[in-house]
């Protein structure tokens, strides 16, 4: 049955939501006499975590340090250095151990449940809301939320439902409905745009190579303005370096995530039409790849172009390509092979060029680039600017990390920062 009264009401069930009523009813150690309530949309709440990371649930980044720590979000970075220093990924760490879930670092630096089941994390947030005596409500949609004259909230469901709230906290991500709801109480929103997405490519040159996986692989986006496109902060080139994997459509991996990432909204102004520069030997110098050609003309002068390749790491199927990007003879012999043709791969290594006609068939951006300006946060609390009692947490702000667990890392903090604040505020009242 659904309380008429609240002294905390959070909307949204996910990672953000769970952590700020968690860390709100646990500071206030049942100090406050209307509980707090946790109201999620769909009949199974934190479903976003529970598919995450193929079903293993990434849940952090081993990324100690706060000032390294924010380099890995597109927006939001910067003012986020606060934050992070009062809960960042060691305290994650060490909050989901006191909670009996033990977190292991894989080679790449990613943080999993010891289970390797995004299951473990459900259960353990599930675990946590119960003991510290958080309400959990499912099928309860937050649809209107009016400030009142004396202190609180008036909010009203979907189904037609009404509660009134002394604190409110907004955790809904990138929903629409919670962008409405702050909207009607006074915030501003920065237009979403999706981020964390593979690309597609004009007539797609590496179709047959579709499974190759390289890495690393320098990618170069080549932003330059377009007729009738405002220009925008992001016009300069956009670097990243790492995994690249090629699919039927374009390109996918860790590379070509990050550098979506943090060219989304300009790519979304250009449509998603741009220049690609691929560098498949991961930023090696010209003078290098010369030397390996001349120990391939020395060491392996009457074996074919075609059976063996400059470095074993470089996949053979990607090689015969490069070859014959470079109109380059794949049965010509090393101590055949011209200057010209030397040069022409170097080229086809080091500068290879794609047209971009569009991201990736199946709409699987995990993340979106927008929401409510950080400026209307004060980001020691998570507390509106605009309208005392209010806390905006989570993916709702205009914040967006790469892939790897930082987004993740995100919801955690801010919702634990949220919940800190409302025990505060309790505490003092």
């Amino acid at each position: 049955m659904l309380p008429s009264r609240a002294s905390v009401v959070v909307v949204g069930g996910g990672p953000a939501g769970f952590m700020a009523a968690i860390a709100a009813a646990e500071a206030a150690g049942g100090r406050f006499p209307g509980g707090v309530l946790l109201l999620e949309s769909t009949p199974e709440p934190l479903h976003k975590v529970l598919i995450s990371g193929g079903g293993r649930c990434n849940v952090t980044h081993a990324c100690w340090d706060p000032r390294v720590l924010v380099d890995h979000y597109p927006r939001g970075g910067k003012a986020l250095r606060g934050p992070f220093s009062r809960f960042a990924t060691g305290d994650t760490v060490a909050w989901f151990q006191a909670h009996g879930l033990q977190l292991v670092e894989e080679p790449d630096g990613r943080l999993f449940p010891r289970s390797n089941r995004s299951s473990s994390v459900v259960d353990t947030l599930r675990r946590a809301a119960i003991a510290a005596g958080v309400g959990l409500h499912t099928a309860q949609a937050g649809q209107t939320a009016q400030a009142l004259p004396d202190g609180g909230f008036r909010l009203r469901l979907r189904s037609g439902a009404e509660l009134v709230a002394e604190h409110l906290v907004l955790a809904t991500g990138s929903h629409p409905s919670g962008h409405r709801i702050a909207a009607s109480l006074g915030h501003g929103l920065v237009t979403p745009v999706p981020s964390l997405f593979t690309l597609t490519l004009a007539d797609h040159p590496l179709v047959e190579l579709a499974g190759v996986a390289m890495d690393p692989v320098q990618l170069e986006l080549l932003l330059t303005p377009l007729p009738g496109i405002a220009a925008t902060t992001a016009t300069k080139p956009q670097r990243q370096r790492g995994p690249v994997l090629i699919t039927h459509w374009g390109l996918s991996g860790p590379a070509t995530l990050r550098l979506t990432a943090f060219a989304a909204r300009a790519l979304r102004e250009r449509r998603y039409r741009a220049e690609l520069r691929v560098d498949w030997t991961g930023g090696r110098k010209p003078a290098e790849l010369e030397g390996w050609f001349a120990d391939a003309r020395r060491e392996q002068a009457r074996r074919q172009l075609g059976n063996w390749r400059p470095w074993p790491d470089l996949s053979r199927r990607l090689w015969l390509h490069l070859l014959a990007l470079g109109g380059v003879d794949a049965s010509l012999r090393w101590a055949d092979l011209p200057r010209r043709s030397e040069q022409a791969l170097v080229t086809a290594l080091r500068d290879s060029r794609y047209q971009i006609s569009g991201r990736g068939p199946f709409g699987e951006e995990f993340v979106t680039a927008g929401g409510i300006p950080l400026a209307e946060v004060n980001l020691a609390t998570m507390e509106s600017r605009v309208q005392p009692g209010l806390f905006l947490v989570g993916e709702l702000l205009d914040v967006d990390g790469v892939t790897g667990g930082f987004n993740f890392q995100h919801c955690w903090s801010s919702g634990w920062l949220a919940g800190q604040a409302l025990a505060a505020q309790r505490t003092c009242s």
